[in-house]
């Protein structure tokens, strides 16, 4: 497979991409603050995640970070300087949060899956924003918290994603103590999904990754919002939406060719995904 390089999305280096065939690779690069998310940093990724949203070409995304930490949250300095401003800084804190919360949802209804890639210390919103992808690799030396009561400020952004990530006592647990976890024991709860030696992070992702773009593009735009959506509803409304996801499904090029495909004991040839988000069914 060979790896093609495609230009930078953003102005600046604090957010890179590269196009390494079907997988987008979004790397943090602000290693020097420990990639904190400045209010530039979030507009970036939502920008970006814009742009992958209308790339048919890609299957799958893996979001990763250079230096030590993954993310260590928001910009403590940038939030700081603001309350000089005239209204304490409110107004920024309502705009920086409401950035946070897009980013975070912009990632679940993203069609394609994303993969955290963490080589460090996720913490706060950095530990929300591996919550929030759709899997997560992390090297042995990761590890993840929700520190905020540490500071006198309650990671109750973060615990959204959180606690849709692990069971309730877990998120409870972090939250409340604001110890760091592990990244065996982050595995342990369901924060990530492999751990592996420090330095090979990134290829296991890849491969994660490039796993997932092997397979029907169309039939993960139709899984992926299907499988969130029915995680918020009545069991017996879950079953009714996804039965009508399912038909939808099965009306697809993909799923007759799939079908197909097993049956003359063949691989399957796939088509581009339609060529369009499903959005909801």
């Amino acid at each position: 497979m060979n790896d093609l390089t495609a230009p930078a999305l953003t102005a600046n280096d604090a957010l890179r991409r590269e196009q390494l065939d079907a997988v987008a690779v979004l790397t943090l690069n602000r290693p020097a603050a420990r990639n904190s998310l400045s209010a530039a940093m979030l507009a970036d990724l939502i920008d970006s995640f814009a742009a992958i949203r209308a790339d048919e070409a890609t299957r799958a995304v893996v979001l990763a970070a250079e230096g030590p930490a993954f993310c260590a949250g928001h910009d403590l300095r940038e939030i700081t300087a603001h309350r000089a401003d005239p209204d304490g800084g409110r107004a920024f804190y309502e705009c920086l949060f409401a950035s946070c919360s897009d980013l975070m949802q912009a990632i679940v209804s993203l069609p394609q899956p994303v993969i955290a890639c963490v080589n460090g210390v996720a913490t706060a919103a950095g530990c929300q924003l591996v919550a929030a992808c759709d899997l997560a690799v992390a090297s042995t030396a990761a590890s993840f918290a929700t520190p905020g009561v540490n500071i006198g400020l309650f990671c109750s952004s973060p615990m959204v994603a959180l606690s849709r990530s692990v069971g309730r006592k877990h998120a409870m647990e972090m939250l409340l103590t604001g110890d760091l976890v592990n990244a065996a024991d982050a595995m342990r709860i369901g924060l990530v999904n492999r751990v592996v030696p420090v330095g090979e992070e990134r290829g296991e992702a890849l491969r994660f990754a490039r796993l997932i773009a092997s397979k029907s593009a169309a039939a993960i735009r139709i899984g992926k919002p299907a499988f969130y959506r029915q995680l918020e509803i009545p069991l017996a409304e879950a079953y009714e939406h996804v039965s009508r996801v399912m038909v939808e499904n099965m009306l697809k090029p993909d799923a007759s060719e799939g079908i197909s495909a097993f049956l003359a004991k063949r691989s399957p040839i796939w088509g581009d995904g339609d060529g369009k988000d499903t959005g909801p069914i």
